[in-house]
């Protein structure tokens, strides 16, 4: 009876082990103590090896253990199942061990060694587990330890893991010396493996010489394909087929969306919910990354639509999907709201919401949810850090990044490049331009993103030798440049009058680079032309482009006309203005300048009254400085201040002692028919001399003084703090909506070119 019951048993295993999980343990246990209860002690091997498997499958590696040392004659099949299950479990030592005192082994024995060291990240070991089967098999003869095509599949895949072309190559002679060269088993893995090490063409041959292809085929060779940019290639394969699964749809729609044709993706997207094809979370990620990409809001509001009716708007990897692809569509509301609806959130899902708020110029948003991610648990990896530091260099908020510097070191996330990058970004856009020097050289590698960082910092200070001798060494270092490379480069030439030099990088970007410009690119050399007074030369560079300025080309000419007295080129950057942004302050505000500096004030009066008929509004002018966390911001003539009394009384001193070493008041820029005294009061009380006021009195000694201001810096004013520096002996960093000014002993860091 014992037989039978024991084959009853046997089967009743068989089926846990295959279910696993804990219903698996569940019954695994029950069984156990029926064979214990119901069987002589002790039973059968082939039934324990049974049991043991069970255990394994379902998670109970110790009970599995305990009862392999228990058992009295275990025999190969019974040290393979325990070997399999330490390989799973990623216990390498365990499990060396283990084969190390197996007295016979088979293709399974290694096949258990070889997974468990590629699934454990150590392809080079499976490698070395290979050749030792191999050297067993040369020896024994008629061993049982001949490859089969689970090892010949592993060792594809080890070699695809280690990128070693000669391995590869060597695993495929063996597959086609052990007859497996015509098994998809073998072959898709092939075809992956040299796909991924660029070899497409032996991909392509492999994937052609296999009779009875499968999906599974398939799929590998459009992934290959899509992978080294084939998409032609991969588009004809795909057409081919006959049967396509979830996956072939899928990765049509990621590999089309990866190689920058977002608009075919939603096609074939399109094409894949017609054929009625089940469309999973992966599919959903793909597509609303291209979605994002193309700021196509209201495609991305319809899958939103459709990820809620299909019950895919509750997985995490979708929503945090969802929350890029409206971050990126700038509209920042319903990312918020998708996040805040997450039930569940992971590490993605928070940096993606952090990224988003960062893009949309929210940075204080940015640190305060990573703030809140901290408290929720959740620990940043290199990439989220690097997005918070990045949304306080936008704020230019040296105390907060300097915080997450801190943390960067504790963490041990500092050496990473994300992080690295990051950091010299911040302390550049800062106006600590030495500590993102020391930084950078600090760094064991510098990739584009590092070099474009520091060079824009640079570019920022208007130090065009150091810009220009950092961009050279880059290439010299074999570093491609892209085109935010050259925005630092070209702007550093303009903003130090270097016109011959700019125009030569501009030309290089085109020819040596390959960069088609952008409006950025065309109106640093708008700006290089006109700050340089080669008015003349600005429009005919600009009759010249493939395509009108933008706002900001236009702005930029404008400027330079009020700067350098030019009425009839001012016009007409102003008329362009006005019809490429109507509601632009900038063509009123800077006429109303040229008309005030020559007298016309009728002139200026009809310019104004244009601005209240058009509902035109100009941004006021406004500083901050930021002291103990806290951020202090001033207006012109403010008085709201808790310390304003001992603030104007600061600048009251400060007025003496500048006018007793030879300040003058230049009124200039005052736009209003007042006297010359009405005027220099008014200057007196601007918004940045308030905030330089405010931080003379609370920073201390030892440290500068820093204060961004959201408009261009005046001419008195920037003359006004060199001779605060000079008097007070303190470094002031002033950072405007063009530059960043470093004021120190009466000198600022611009040459008085800005």
């Amino acid at each position: 009876m014992s037989r039978p019951l024991c084959n009853h048993y046997a089967a009743l295993l068989s089926s846990t082990a295959a279910a696993g999980g804990r219903d698996g343990a569940r019954v695994s246990g029950a069984v156990h103590c029926l064979v214990l209860r119901t069987l002589p002690h002790p039973p059968p091997t082939y039934l324990l090896n049974h049991l043991l498997a069970a255990y394994a499958r379902s998670g109970r590696l110790p009970l599995a253990r305990r009862l392999f040392d228990a058992m009295p004659d275990p025999n190969l099949f019974t040290r393979n199942a325990l070997l399999s299950a330490l390989a799973r479990a990623r216990l390498l030592p365990d499990m060396e061990r283990l084969f190390a005192s197996m007295p016979e082994r088979d293709a399974v024995s290694y096949n258990a060694l070889i997974a468990g060291f590629s699934g454990a990240g150590a392809p080079a070991r499976a490698a070395q587990a290979y050749q030792a089967l191999l050297r067993e098999e040369a020896v024994v003869e008629g061993a049982r330890v001949r490859p089969s095509r689970i090892t010949m599949s592993g060792m594809v895949m080890a070699a695809s893991a280690l990128g070693d072309r000669a391995l590869g190559r060597q695993v495929h002679c063996q597959i086609l010396r052990l007859g497996f060269g015509a098994y998809a088993f073998t072959g898709s893995p092939l075809v992956d493996m040299y796909a991924k090490m660029g070899l497409i063409g032996d991909a392509k041959r492999v994937f052609d010489e296999m009779e009875g292809k499968n999906v599974v085929m398939y799929n590998t060779m459009i992934t290959g394909l899509l992978r080294c940019k084939m998409v032609a290639e991969a588009r004809g394969v795909f057409e081919a087929m006959a049967d396509r699964d979830s996956i072939t749809w899928t990765t049509m729609v990621t590999g089309l969306t990866q190689n920058g044709l977002q608009s075919e993706a939603l096609d074939v997207f399109r094409r894949m919910r017609a054929e009625s094809v089940g469309i999973d979370q992966y599919t959903f990620g793909s597509i609303l990354t291209a979605c994002g990409a193309l700021a196509a809001s209201e495609e991305g509001k319809q899958i939103h639509a459709y990820t809620i009716r299909t019950l895919y708007d509750d997985n995490i990897f979708v929503g945090s999907a969802l929350v890029d692809m409206y971050s990126k569509c700038r509209n920042i509301r319903l990312a918020e709201a998708v996040f805040r609806r997450m039930t569940c959130k992971n590490i993605i899902s928070w940096t993606a919401m952090i990224v988003g708020y960062g893009q949309n110029g929210c940075g204080e948003e940015a640190v305060r949810v990573f703030s809140e991610m901290q408290r929720d648990g959740i620990k940043p990896d290199d990439f989220t850090l690097g997005s918070v530091i990045s949304s306080c260099a936008n704020l230019a908020s040296l105390e907060e990044g300097a915080q997450f510097h801190c943390m960067a070191l504790v963490s041990g996330l500092r050496p990473y490049i994300t992080v690295s990058n990051a950091l010299v970004t911040l302390y550049g856009k800062c106006g600590s331009i030495e500590d993102a020097h020391r930084l950078f050289d600090e760094m064991p590698f510098h990739d584009q993103v590092s070099w474009t960082a520091l060079v824009s910092g640079y570019a920022q200070f208007g130090k065009a030798k150091e810009t220009m001798d950092l961009f050279e060494k880059m290439l010299l270092k074999g570093v491609k440049p892209d085109g935010v490379t050259f925005i630092g480069v070209l702007s550093a030439c303009s903003r130090s009058g270097l016109v011959e030099k700019g125009r030569s990088y501009f030309h290089s970007m085109q020819k040596d680079h390959g960069i088609v410009p952008l409006d950025d690119h065309y109106t640093c050399m708008i700006d290089l032309y006109s700050r340089s007074g080669r008015l003349k030369e600005a429009g005919e560079f600009i009759r010249q482009m493939p395509r009108c300025p933008d706002a900001i080309g236009w702005a930029t000419l404008l400027s330079a006309c009020r700067l350098h007295g030019d009425m009839e080129i001012g016009k007409w950057a102003a008329e362009n203005l006005l019809k490429t942004d109507p509601q632009n302050p900038a063509s009123y505000v800077l006429l109303c300048s040229m008309h005030a500096s020559k007298g016309e004030w009728s002139e200026v009066a009809q310019l104004r009254r244009g601005m209240r008929d058009r509902q035109v509004k100009k941004e006021p002018g406004c500083s901050w400085i930021k002291y103990k966390n806290k951020v202090h911001i001033f207006s012109a003539d403010d008085q709201s201040h808790p310390f304003s009394g001992t603030i104007y009384e600061k600048l009251q001193w400060l007025n003496s002692k500048m006018v007793e070493e030879g300040y003058k008041p230049d009124v200039s820029s005052v736009l209003h028919d007042v006297a010359d005294a009405e005027k220099v009061h008014m200057l007196s009380n601007h918004s940045e001399k308030l905030a330089i006021a405010f931080g003379l009195i609370f920073v201390p000694e030892e440290m500068p003084i820093r204060v961004v201001k959201n408009l261009r810096v005046c001419v008195d004013c920037h003359n006004a703090t060199k001779f605060i520096s000079k008097i007070t002996g303190r470094d002031i960093l002033v950072r405007d909506a063009v530059r960043f000014h470093k004021f120190s002993n009466g000198i600022c860091s611009c040459g008085d070119f800005w």
